[in-house]
């Protein structure tokens, strides 16, 4: 029988790896929405789609976590050096429906960095920031799109 293609001790190992780098890359708002606006920087949204069409930051790209391989992200991602910011759910407070928070240590950004480094994207910085959304943008300084945004 032929083993699996599923590595926990690889995961942990990686994991470990990225752990002090990604402290490095975590960005506030005001870091975030200056990388942001650089030429070739990609703002990337891995949540559900009916989320990301919802709400989301404004220029962000979307591919669901769940969709993540090396063909998939290379269809996005157009170089392995290219600038990529993330953000998830729980760097959001005010909207439940499309910004449901999760449990801290299961927050998207954790497996979303930790599995873009994996795959060979090495310049991701993450946001760090807590946004209101109960704040209008103006105050925010966040441009949001979608369906729910008024």
């Amino acid at each position: 029988m032929k083993k699996s293609d599923v590595d926990y001790k690889g995961f942990v190992e990686i994991t470990d790896e990225v752990a002090q780098y990604r402290k490095e890359r975590i960005i506030d708002v005001d870091q975030f929405k200056k990388l942001a606006k650089e030429p070739g920087t990609i703002v990337l949204d891995t949540r559900s789609k009916e989320n990301f069409e919802a709400r989301h930051i404004k220029g962000a790209v979307h591919l669901n976590f769940s969709d993540f391989s090396e063909g998939k992200l290379a269809k996005v991602i157009p170089s392995k050096d290219t600038k990529v910011l993330i953000y998830c759910n729980n760097n959001f407070i005010g909207d439940p429906m499309f910004m449901a928070r999760k449990l801290a240590p299961m927050a998207l950004n954790i497996p979303t960095f930790i599995n873009l480094y994996g795959y060979g994207y090495k310049n991701v910085y993450e946001l760090g920031s807590m946004i209101n959304l109960g704040k209008t943008d103006k105050n925010v300084g966040v441009e949001f799109a979608g369906t729910a945004v008024r």
